[in-house]
Parts: structure tokens; C-alpha cells; sequence
């Protein structure tokens, strides 16, 4: 909230009266941190860490305002490098004075102080009467310590309760301060539980894999469902409404930046939320915490900025060098539990340099989800559950009224369950739903997020699995979780050679590929993406274009073999082009929302197209990119030589976009994208009616992709039966249409028939 200085003479910060524009995060350093460091190889002081020495901002520590050395590197096993500045203390180093640096802010920390009693107090006072109940969130860490008193003086100690999310993961020294607050507050007549989740992390990373950056099933499993199940079990009232007070601080990162103080249903649909020291910044923390002799948890003594879970996929490897250096028995359970359930071979690598923090799905684990799978065969679309970890007949209940027939059978010898639907509803809605329904059937362990969604109580695991359908409004809150099931969604295996579908339809953003960067491109290839003449932007998402064209490597940033086949192929070709486009479709959501929502032929007007893009949540500002990203690909050989599309003018904008039916005059290519859509949905065998139909599946038909009608595909087929039997044998005879691709064959192999 307040811009800060270096105080010289008290050795710590000092308040000044304007806003801070952003802040650095000062943190106080004590002895602990740096003996492990190795300040004390050039800098003379005591071994106390009652009191701090220095001050750092990030990577940078500061003596009485002078900046003294800097801290590079670091990881879990390897520790920081610490440079020192050229003049340095000659002197023993003083300790901060952090009586008379209180003192010094007292009156601006007063007024902060003042104000913020005053909007927690008010925010009570508006929703007492219309909630059940208010608690404080509590961590341990230094935020909640504060969060905490400041509660306090604000509010009668019976008007909330505090809460303690205990994930079992929690630093060592964050017990200590946890049990000294409980017996505080039960000291002072103030309600203090703890909530955990029946599962204890050596249970929910088998189960579940290790949390990743993108899989945070973590927080819901281990902190958000046991407080909310918590409270409901201290009110005896699923149905509760209450606000809770939190410590998060806009400070701490850019997605917090954009935080309210007040909110409804940020943490939890239909829960109040209160950022009560939203715009406090870390300055303002200490101060707090040290003016009025409350409590530091001894873990940021050695180092650690921040008090949270032990191991945790979003922390920086400098932080994850101090966390294994003052615990390094507890980390290494939990480098054991990723050890133990994941398959890769150079396990080391894999832990510290990131892997299974960059872990998206089931691909690493030694027990991923792999017992379920959808199909479709004929008319219907089929679900199969092996070995279904739940009753899908209590799932069932949830959906209320179901708005197409299906049948569900179980074999009465193996417990499969297969469920049946015609292909006709696949896209709906209501499909959606009814799958989700069989994902918790193949992996629900009951880790009880579904059940603290549920505000009605109808979900209960007591024994097993009970819907009580007398209870249940099918408000389809415990669907509303990622791929409706956490163990689903953090175990399901990717689909090989499957489209890669991003969190961002805008690849491209205003910056598509033009003609000549093409043609720049293949001039010279691996000269190009050394040095060019496109501006950051440009060259940033055209090589976003070329990595998923696969002309260029992610990896190496190296042109690919598939690059110089291009070349000799002749780049400038609607050969080469349709190769290409195979490319995108499986690799670029964006072209593959092309693909799949512009129909063959037909004119769509531009503010169709856009509303179409914003219905499925692109902004308006993306959706206008993404229209005009298609024109701009319509003018490369994608447009020009195949015939991807074209597009219509106004005069000013784009008016019209179409996609027309592409020019595959190379059987070859057919017989690519044939390959790449089998390797996709891993089906080898299927008929003319599967591949003209529009079923969603793991991969893009060949005819949707090319925009091929049903005659033209029988003739493809039939000549490429003939051309290279060795890769597909089709027949049409006798109401037959069986098309069957050889399963010892790859696209790869196809790309090799250019070779020859």
C-alpha cells in the first residue's frame, strides 16, 4: 500500500506517505540464512536470530540501505551462488533496531492498521444477519498471523471461528506456530479447528500422481473441500452460507493483482470471500508482525520467503534449495512419492529440473486411468468402464432427467460397464454430462471435493458411494470439477498423435503468417530462425506456426526433417500444403477450431463467426484476432495453392469467411491424414460412414479435414487400396465398406513414401 525506503539509521524499512506503484517484497534475514548462504566467509556478526540483520528484495540483500550481495542459481540439491558487492562492511554488523523502526511508522501503520479494523468490522457488520458464520483462514504463515489479529481487534471472539487447512504437508516449524495459536485463541474463548482430508499426501500422490503447475488437485483435495466439510460438520448444516476472511495480498503475484476485497464464489460457489489485507505489501506485514510482538514462524529465519506446502509444484528452485536445506528429511518424502509413482527412468533429472512440475497428464505414472475408453461403432456411441472404481447408478442420479435414451449393461463376469448411446447426441450438452458421469465411475476414490460442492448434502462416502436423491436438486455442482473427477483428470493419457487442444484459441493473436515469411522460411531454414527481420511479436508466433506445422523443433528450435522434405517436395505446392495442414489440425487449436466449425462451402459472415468464437468463452478482442487470422491464412499457400478458404471484404473489414474444399490431388497426403487420424483415436479399422460422419472423436476425419464429399472419398480409398496395399485395404461390395489400415504402418512411414 505504502512505497518504503531503506532506513539508514535503524538498519529496517520506513513507511513513506504515497502509494506504492508496486512492490519488491522486502523480507527481513536473519543469522540462519546467512550462515547457509555464506555471508559469514566475508561479514563479522553475532549467531542470534532473534532479530534480523539485512534485507533482501528477491535474489538482492541489503545492509542499512546499501545493497551487499546477490544471490544466482539454485536448486533442490544445489545451492545458491552468493556474489558480494565490491565495498563492504567493514564493521560487525549491527541488528535491525526494531523497536525504533516500529516507532518510526508508527503513525502511518496506525492509520493502515485503524482502516483495516474498520472494513472488517463493517463487512461483519453488513452480512452477520444474512450469514451462518465467519472464519479465518489459517496457514501459519505470516499474512494469516497478521489477518489474525487484526480479527480480532475487530470482532467479538464469538462472532467467527479460525480454521487451520491442515494438507499434512505443511513445514515442520508451521506446526509450531499452529499449536501455539490454537491454545491462544481456545485461551480467549475463539473457536480454532483443523480440517484435513481423510487421504494423507502418501495416499492422494499415488492416487492421484503428483501435483503439477496445471494439475493443482492438490488445493482442492487437501485444503478447500476439508474446511468447507469442517465447518459444515461444526454447524451441522450442509447448506451453509458464510464468508471467510483470507491473507492473500495483491502483491504476491500478477493473478492476485486483479482480486477484490469483497467477492462471492471466487473460492467456492455461493461463499463469501474478504480480502482484508488485499493492499497491505510485505513492508507492511513485517512492520505489523514486529510492532506488535506477534509470532515469526521460524521458517523464513532459513530462508524460505514463504510458508505454504513443503514441496509444491509452483515454487522456484531457489526456494526449493532452502525448503531441502532446513528439512531435508521431509522433502525427501515427498521426492520419494514422485519416485515411486511415475515411470520415468532418469528419475533425478525428472525431479529437479521440473519434470513432474510440468506434468499435464497420465503419461508418466505407473497407474494412470486406463480403464476407460469411448467409441464410436455404427450409430452408437459407446462408454466402457473396466473395473469401475464406483456405482454409476448412484452417479446417475445427479443428472435428473436424462434427454436421450441410453441403455447401460454390466457384466455380470468382469464388472465392466458399458454404456450406450446413439452417435446422433455425441456434441450435445447433455452428452457431456452423462460422460462425466462415467469418468467418476472409472476413478472416484471419494477424496470429497464433489461431496463439499454439494450444498444440499445429497453426496455422502460413509460406507460407499450414496446419492440421496430426496436431497439432490441436480444442480450438477459435483460435476463442475475439472473432466468432472480430479483422479480422472490428473491420471486420463493423452492420446497419441491426438490433437493437442491449448487454453487459448488465439494462437496467433494479430500476427498470422504472411506469404513472404514463408518464403523466407524455405529459402533458408535454419538460417531463418537464427536471424530474421520480424519484429518480437511477429517472429514469436510465427514460429508458433512453424513448431506446430512441425517444420520447426520446440526442442532445438532447429529445422525438422519434415521441414527439408517440404523443400523437396516443392514448398510452394498444394502437396506440400496438405501435409502441412494435417500438421495444424492435430497441433493448433486454433486451426482446428477452423476445421471443426466452418462448414465446407458456405459463406458464414464475420459477426457470426465472432459470436460463435464467444460463445465458447473467447473474448470479443481474441475473437476479432482469430476472423482475422483466417483471412490472413487464406493469402499464404494454405489459401492460395491448397484451398483451405477465402474470404469476402467490405471495403474495411473482413465480411465473409468460407472454407472450400481443399485440392488433394496427391493420394499420399489422404493416406497421411488417414494415418495421423487412426494413430489419434487408435482405430485402424472403420468404415466410409464413420469417416464422412461428424462425430467428435480423438481426431479429424480426413473428409471434414479436406472437405471431401462421400463419392470422392470412396474413389480415394480405392485408389490407395490399389497404389500401396501394404499400408490399406478398402472394400465396397455387397453393402460393405470396410476400410482397414495396416497397424504396422505409421504416418511416419507415409512421409517416407515422398523418398522414394
Amino acid at each position: 500500500m505504502y512505497s518504503y525506503e531503506f532506513d539508514e539509521e535503524t538498519g529496517g524499512l520506513l513507511l513513506k506517505d504515497t502509494e506504492a506503484a508496486m512492490s519488491k517484497e522486502p523480507r527481513p534475514v536473519y543469522a540462519e540464512e546467512m550462515n547457509i548462504l555464506g555471508f559469514d566467509c566475508r561479514l563479522s556478526y553475532e549467531d542470534q536470530n532473534d532479530v534480523p540483520y539485512l534485507w533482501a528484495e528477491a535474489g538482492n540483500y541489503f545492509y542499512r540501505g546499501k545493497k551487499i550481495a546477490v544471490v544466482r542459481g539454485g536448486s533442490l540439491y544445489e545451492k545458491p551462488q552468493l556474489e558480494f558487492a565490491e565495498d563492504l562492511p567493514a564493521e560487525k554488523l549491527l541488528p535491525v533496531d526494531l523497536k525504533k523502526m516500529s516507532e518510526k511508522n508508527s503513525e502511518l501503520m496506525e492509520n493502515l492498521r485503524q482502516s483495516t479494523i474498520k472494513r472488517i468490522y463493517n463487512y461483519w457488520n453488513k452480512l452477520r444477519n444474512r450469514l451462518d458464520c465467519f472464519h479465518v483462514a489459517f496457514s501459519g504463515g505470516k499474512d494469516s498471523v497478521v489477518l489474525l489479529d487484526l480479527v480480532k481487534h475487530a470482532l467479538p471472539k464469538s462472532a467467527f471461528m479460525v480454521v487451520f487447512g491442515d494438507t499434512h504437508m505443511e513445514f515442520p516449524d508451521t506446526y509450531k506456530i499452529v499449536d501455539a495459536v490454537e491454545a491462544q485463541c481456545k485461551a480467549e474463548g475463539i473457536a480454532f479447528y483443523r480440517a484435513e482430508s481423510k487421504l494423507l499426501p502418501e495416499d492422494s500422490w499415488k492416487l492421484f500422481g503428483p501435483p503439477s503447475t496445471v494439475l493443482r488437485w492438490c488445493c482442492s483435495v487437501h485444503k478447500a473441500a476439508p474446511q468447507t466439510l469442517k465447518i459444515r460438520e461444526v454447524l451441522n448444516k450442509p447448506n451453509f452460507v458464510g464468508a471467510d476472511f483470507v491473507g492473500v495480498r495483491q502483491h504476491e503475484s500478477v493473478r492476485r493483482a486483479g482480486y477484490d476485497v469483497e467477492n462471492v464464489g471466487m473460492k467456492q460457489r455461493g461463499q463469501h470471500s474478504h480480502n482484508s489485507i488485499l493492499e497491505w505489501g510485505s513492508a507492511e506485514i513485517w512492520l505489523y508482525i514486529f510492532a506488535h510482538g506477534l509470532p515469526v514462524n521460524e521458517t523464513y529465519k532459513k530462508g524460505n520467503s514463504r510458508a505454504g506446502c513443503l514441496f509444491c509444484p509452483m515454487s522456484s528452485d531457489r526456494a526449493n534449495f532452502f525448503r531441502n536445506n532446513a528439512y531435508p528429511a521431509e522433502v525427501s518424502q515427498f521426492t520419494n512419492l514422485i519416485a515411486e509413482n511415475v515411470t520415468d527412468e532418469n528419475i533425478d533429472s525428472y525431479i529437479t529440473n521440473g519434470g513432474w512440475v510440468n506434468r499435464r497428464n497420465g503419461r508418466d505414472l505407473k497407474n494412470p486411468v486406463t480403464n476407460y475408453r469411448e467409441e464410436i461403432s455404427g450409430e452408437f456411441f459407446f462408454i466402457t468402464v473396466t473395473n469401475p472404481k464406483t456405482d454409476w447408478r448412484e452417479w446417475i442420479k445427479t443428472l435428473g432427467e436424462i434427454v436421450f435414451p441410453y441403455e447401460v449393461q454390466t457384466d455380470s463376469e468382469t464388472g465392466a460397464v458399458v454404456a450406450k448411446v446413439n452417435a446422433f447426441y455425441n456434441k450435445t450438452p447433455a452428452l457431456k454430462k452423462f460422460k462425466s458421469v462415467f469418468h467418476k465411475v472409472a476413478a472416484c476414490v471419494g477424496c470429497g471435493v464433489c461431496e463439499a460442492n454439494c450444498q444440499h448434502g445429497a453426496i455422502s462416502f460413509r460406507d460407499s458411494l450414496r446419492i440421496d436423491e430426496k436431497k439432490c436438486v441436480h444442480c450438477l455442482q459435483c460435476h463442475d470439477i475439472e473432466n468432472a473427477c480430479l483422479v480422472f483428470d490428473s491420471g486420463k493419457l493423452p492420446i497419441e498423435g491426438g490433437i493437442v487442444r491449448m487454453n487459448s484459441l488465439n494462437t496467433f493473436s494479430d500476427h498470422a503468417p504472411m506469404p513472404e515469411w514463408i518464403k523466407k522460411f524455405f529459402d533458408n531454414p535454419q538460417e531463418f530462425l537464427v536471424k530474421n527481420d520480424l519484429g518480437p511479436m511477429q517472429i514469436a508466433k510465427f514460429k508458433r506456426f512453424l513448431y506446430d506445422a512441425e517444420l520447426a523443433d520446440r526442442k532445438s528450435r532447429k529445422a525438422t526433417n519434415f521441414a527439408t522434405l517440404i523443400q523437396k517436395i516443392g514448398w510452394n505446392t498444394a502437396t506440400a500444403w496438405g501435409l502441412i495442414l494435417v500438421n495444424l489440425v492435430y497441433n493448433n487449436p486454433q486451426i482446428q477450431w477452423y476445421v471443426e466449425n466452418l462448414p465446407v462451402g458456405a459463406g458464414i459472415e464475420r459477426a457470426a463467426v465472432e459470436e460463435k468464437l464467444q460463445a465458447v468463452e473467447v473474448s470479443a478482442k481474441d475473437s476479432r484476432s482469430i476472423v482475422k487470422a483466417f483471412g490472413r491464412l487464406c493469402e499464404t499457400p494454405l489459401g492460395t495453392e491448397l484451398n483451405f478458404g477465402e474470404t469476402t471484404s467490405d471495403g474495411k473489414n473482413l465480411a465473409t469467411l468460407k472454407r472450400t474444399k481443399a485440392r488433394v490431388d496427391d493420394g499420399r497426403v489422404m493416406l497421411y491424414a488417414l494415418y495421423r487420424f487412426a494413430e489419434a483415436c487408435n482405430w485402424y479399422q472403420f468404415t466410409l460412414t464413420r469417416l464422412m460422419s461428424d462425430s467428435e472423436s480423438a481426431g479429424v476425419s480426413p473428409a471434414k479435414l479436406f472437405g471431401i464429399e462421400r463419392e470422392e472419398m470412396e474413389q480415394f480409398m480405392n485408389g490407395l487400396s490399389t497404389n500401396y496395399p501394404e499400408f490399406l485395404n478398402a472394400t465396397f461390395t455387397h453393402d460393405l465398406e470396410k476400410i482397414s489400415l495396416s497397424a504396422e504402418k505409421t504416418s511416419q512411414d507415409v512421409l517416407n513414401l515422398f523418398e522414394i
